[in-house]
């Protein structure tokens, strides 16, 4: 008689134990795997006819998978990136259910033979200084709630924080006094502190005055804990405000993660070292925080104008062997 394996379980121990205790996996990571699996879950059982108590590992295929892919581009209107990111999430549970149950290695062949799709990578968007003041000077600052989302508009930009972090902030987090500072915890659980500005701190301080060390700084307008997708609506509202005065900034798709690689292009233009912004935002590799060297026009257009174009290709081979601007030059590409 075939055994059957019940997928219920494999999927409690996936969610609450591996993800949670052998991996560590940061709290967004661990949502995004749920989120994947309670919509391709009823998608199965619909498929099939069957409840989703009664799903066996061998319900899922390859075939249903790639149906779950068509359907998440074509009908939800996902992005490629999305759904490779759902993908992965079902390759991490078959990979999983096969590494504890070795009669399902076969199954798990033929679930990672679905491959990735290529994706271009998008420009990445950043702002200038004046279309970053304009965005700062949206909020109506006579109003408290207007108060509330330049300060936090302003500590985005300040601290470089996702906003995710900013969402968990609390007062403890904070230190005011001379230097002011802020410490993040960010992917993975990693700590890292960033100094603040006196203006930022100043904003900040009327938000928790008189308020306990373990509430969150930044609340909402019912006075609740604000979400990550509170703070994104937040910066959509103050873009379409900031466009008025500069309409060119609503031809550009400003995120909160916007704010983020303005600050890290800020701080790079002024001259702070590729590794301190690297520490400065959270980053366990430098290879990502290169790109803001790589997409930072000013600062190409500076390091080319300290060439001069010569006049043939022999002097061509001098002029760059003696000039010091190659090495910037070359650190700007």
């Amino acid at each position: 008689m075939k055994t059957i394996f019940f997928l219920a379980p494999w999927i409690h121990r996936f969610l609450l134990e591996y993800l949670v205790n052998d991996r560590n996996l940061a709290h967004n990571t661990q949502r995004s795997y749920r989120d994947t699996l309670i919509l391709f879950l009823p998608f199965v059982a619909k498929r099939l006819g069957k409840s989703l108590d009664q799903l066996a590992i061998e319900d899922i295929c390859a075939d249903t998978i790639r149906q779950f892919l068509l359907e998440l581009e074509q009908k939800r209107g996902c992005s490629i990136s999305t759904r490779n990111q759902r993908l992965a999430a079902l390759h991490a549970l078959a990979r999983f259910i096969s590494e504890r149950n070795p009669e399902h290695i076969a199954w798990l062949a033929e679930i990672r033979s679905i491959p990735f799709k290529k994706t271009s990578n998008p420009s990445m968007a950043y702002l200038e200084k004046q279309e970053m003041d304009a965005l700062l000077n949206a909020p109506n600052s006579q109003r408290s709630q207007g108060r509330r989302d330049h300060a936090l508009l302003l500590f985005l930009y300040n601290s470089g924080a996702r906003a995710s972090e900013a969402a968990q902030l609390t007062i403890a987090d904070l230190d005011l006094d001379t230097p002011p500072s802020v410490t993040l915890m960010g992917k993975g659980g990693k700590v890292r502190r960033c100094p603040l500005w006196p203006q930022t701190a100043s904003k900040l301080a009327p938000l928790i005055a008189g308020r306990e060390p373990h509430e969150p700084v930044f609340l909402n307008r019912r006075r609740q804990p604000i979400t990550r997708f509170g703070i994104r609506a937040l910066v959509k509202r103050s873009v379409q405000d900031a466009s008025r005065k500069l309409p060119g900034l609503s031809a550009k798709p400003i995120s909160t993660h916007s704010i983020r690689h303005t600050t890290a292009v800020h701080l790079l233009r002024s001259g702070v070292d590729i590794n301190t912004i690297r520490a400065w935002l959270g980053h366990v590799s430098l290879d990502t925080t290169h790109i803001y060297a790589e997409v930072d026009l000013e600062m190409k257009a500076k390091a080319l104008a300290q060439c001069e174009v010569p006049q043939s290709s022999a002097v061509a081979v001098e002029h760059w062997s003696n000039n010091s601007a190659l090495l910037t030059f070359l650190k700007s590409l």
